[in-house]
């Protein structure tokens, strides 16, 4: 059998009219960032929300026809609400506030850094003074610090020791963290957690733990 020849068909003008639908690059179904807008749109019926329509539940056809009419977009907000929930608004603006609203979330959900301080029930004061130095390091960068004593074999005898140490050691970092919990045993381990503190909510504990009138200073020239 012959084939025929390949005549490729006429090239779309560039002037002509774009079909009605999302007004950016086509992502499909891959598109994880998208939502279906106006035509894209099956449901029968539609529950209008916003600030710029009367909210209600809507047949597809007049929703759309509102839409137009602001010359906005319809927007399917909730896809799996009864009927389906969506906003007629600008698209661009619509996903301008999306990308705005996940940066201000994304910033206020700061990544936890926990730093680990082991001690044993006999640690000596040289070793002890290197791993306090440590802990401010780590309070001070904003990460928390969970110290513990670890009682190998008979040393679980000095329990009450650990427990000393950690408290000593919650007291030598009071400037610098707060402690979460008091020294907790499992298992093996004693252990206490210390969150950062605030830059400067140590001052404004001294100043209002101060008796009135220490915190002035006395300008008064002294008498000869």
């Amino acid at each position: 059998m012959n084939k025929k020849p390949y005549r490729p068909g006429p090239k779309r003008p560039s002037n002509a009219t774009r079909p009605r639908g999302r007004n950016r690059q086509m992502g499909g179904k891959n598109d994880k960032d998208t939502n279906l807008i106006n035509d894209e749109i099956r449901a029968s019926e539609v529950r209008l929300v916003g600030d710029n329509v009367e909210q209600g539940i809507y047949p597809i056809e007049e929703a759309l026809k509102i839409a137009e009419g602001q010359e906005l977009d319809l927007i399917l907000i909730a896809p799996q609400a009864e009927p389906p929930v969506c906003r007629v608004m600008d698209y661009q603006k619509f996903k301008f506030q999306q990308r705005k609203h996940a940066k201000e979330q994304k910033a206020k959900s700061t990544k936890l850094v926990v730093k680990e301080i082991r001690f044993g029930p006999q640690t000596d004061e040289h070793d002890y003074n290197f791993k306090l130095k440590h802990a401010i390091g780590f309070l001070k960068e904003g990460a928390k610090v969970k110290s513990y004593v670890f009682f190998k074999g008979r040393s679980i005898l000095f329990k009450e020791q650990g427990e000393v140490l950690l408290l000593r050691f919650a007291n030598d970092l009071e400037e610098y963290g707060k402690l979460d919990q008091m020294p907790v045993l499992e298992g093996k381990r004693m252990t206490i957690m210390l969150s950062p503190k605030k830059p400067g909510s140590g001052k404004k504990k001294e100043a209002k733990d101060a008796p009135d009138g220490a915190a002035q200073q006395d300008t008064t020239p002294a008498e000869e």
